[in-house]
């Protein structure tokens, strides 16, 4: 629970530091991590997408630091991963999430030891980010294995940081992706991955996706730009869809990546990369949300964004992060995506 409880208080202290100090025209942005995923208004904004608005958009690199900005009010739209969702119901932050952008399309692994077996795992050591998407992976593997979860020894750490440690077997199962998956794999024979977020009942869950989110006060006060920015960052990935080098290209000077990196992410078709992630497009959005007809991708159903929160809350429970089950549609809002829907905005993207 601390770190749950470190995001509550940074939100407090930060409430005062410049809250409601935006220009009338401009969109503060932030973005939790250097990631692809989360950088398509940055697109919008070099393609003046948004002629009635000024975006001001911030890497943060520091997820909690991002959303104590976003609860205080010093951001008004965030970009992070979905999992924070039942976090910021249980802490009473006033943020909601807007909309799903893309899941992890096999992005995200679990690395076994060569010598680590599934069924023997009580015991053992095992890495993932506590409270993120990999503490979700382990989790719901070990279930999947029959393993106890307060059979194994957990230990907090990112995916760079367990390189070390498994290559020296002072870990049997660890939270990767690349490049530290091939690191280990190529280093330490018999090492395999035994699970990743292409896996289809993941993929249904829906669990491992990137969200937008935004301040509820921005939404309330300035409903049209909050559906501006929305609508802008699908035209940007329209954008992409058409002009995947260029866009690929702008990405990469944007989260100083190089630039094939960018294609090892979100691919080079316009759509998606198996090993990487899946960007949703609008109508594929709005039917997560149920507010558009039709079938979401993946086996979800449509209107599932809540079911999928409330299974992350009841996992961050399981897990020991949390206390409380929580209303998981007390932190979404999809009307905003609905409005666009009535205004008849579609967009139905094919890879190229």
């Amino acid at each position: 629970m601390r770190i749950f409880k470190t995001l509550g208080v940074a939100a407090a202290m930060s409430a005062g530091l410049g809250a409601g100090a935006a220009v009338a025209d401009e969109i503060r942005v932030g973005i939790c991590v250097s990631w692809p995923g989360y950088a398509m208004l940055e697109i919008a904004r070099q393609q003046n997408l948004m002629p009635s608005h000024e975006l001001a958009i911030t890497i943060f690199e520091d997820p909690l630091g991002g959303h104590s900005a976003l609860a205080a009010g010093q951001l008004d739209v965030y970009g992070c991963t979905a999992e924070y969702t039942p976090i910021i119901v249980d802490q009473g932050f006033n943020v909601v999430n807007v909309a799903f952008l893309n899941p992890s399309y096999g992005v995200d692994h679990i690395i076994l030891s060569p010598d680590a077996q599934e069924d023997a795992l009580a015991g053992k050591n095992v890495s993932a980010p506590q409270a993120y998407i990999g503490h979700l992976l382990m989790g719901m593997w070990l279930n999947r294995e029959g393993v106890d979860l307060d059979s194994v020894e957990w230990v907090n750490l990112n995916a760079d940081e367990a390189v070390g440690p498994m290559l020296s077997g002072d870990l049997s199962a660890a939270y990767m992706y690349e490049p530290w998956i091939s690191k280990v794999l190529e280093a330490n024979p018999g090492a395999r991955s035994v699970i990743n977020t292409a896996d289809p009942e993941l993929l249904k869950s829906g669990i491992y996706m990137d969200a937008m989110y935004m301040n509820s006060n921005f939404i309330a006060e300035n409903r049209e730009a909050a559906l501006a920015v929305l609508q802008a960052r699908w035209d940007a990935l329209g954008y992409w869809n058409q002009n995947v080098e260029e866009t690929n290209k702008a990405l990469a000077e944007f989260l100083q990546w190089p630039e094939e990196d960018i294609g090892y992410v979100i691919g080079t078709d316009g759509k998606s990369l198996e090993g990487g992630i899946y960007m949703l497009d609008f109508d594929e959005s709005a039917r997560i949300c149920g507010v558009l007809n039709g079938e979401p991708p993946f086996g979800m159903e449509n209107g599932a964004m809540a079911e999928t929160i409330q299974t992350i809350n009841e996992w961050w429970v399981t897990l020991g992060l949390m206390e409380n089950a929580i209303d998981a549609t007390s932190g979404i809002d999809c009307s905003l995506m609905g409005d666009l829907v009535a205004a008849g905005y579609r967009q139905d993207l094919q890879p190229n």
